[in-house]
């Protein structure tokens, strides 16, 4: 994820006056868990949903309380520098594929996403941001994350 207020300040600087930004993330839904609910059982992502709602509604609800969370920081801080957007929550198990077909479907001129690992790193070239980089045909930004978990890096020890 990336820090939303700094990555607000970037796009405005980046995109300038004229441009669209939409911000999209990729949730994928538990669906045969969501299946597996009776309706008698609450989680927070079906208390806005009828009892009795479709597996498709449930899916929904899910769909749009967890791509909120994940967007409504950056979405904040866009609006906090003058730059209105459009959200895309999109269901998907492969977030690279996602990633990239959302960004086609929407005429995109680039795609600016975090990337949670080192990218001199073998793991690294795994990951989400590393395949939408080799497979998507647009320009790709890939801005760091404030720190890095899975660096696996030794310590350093202070004698």
């Amino acid at each position: 994820m990336l820090p939303a207020a700094p990555t607000a300040h970037f796009c405005k600087q980046l995109i300038g006056d004229d441009s669209a930004v939409t911000v999209m993330t990729v949730i994928r839904v538990p669906r045969s868990f969501l299946e597996s609910l009776d309706d008698d059982v609450r989680r927070s992502f079906l208390d806005a949903s009828e009892p009795g709602a479709s597996d498709e509604q449930r899916a929904a609800t899910y769909l749009e309380e967890r791509g909120q969370k994940a967007v409504d920081p950056l979405r904040a801080a866009l609006a906090a520098e003058g730059i209105e957007c459009e959200i895309r929550f999109v269901e998907g198990d492969d977030p690279a594929e996602a990633i990239i077909t959302t960004a086609l479907d929407v005429a995109a001129e680039m795609v600016v996403m975090g990337a949670t690992r080192r990218l001199f790193t073998e793991e690294a070239w795994r990951s989400v941001s590393a395949r939408v980089m080799v497979n998507s045909h647009l320009p790709v930004l890939l801005v760091p994350g404030a720190r890095f978990e899975d660096t696996m890096e030794m310590p350093i020890i202070e004698l």
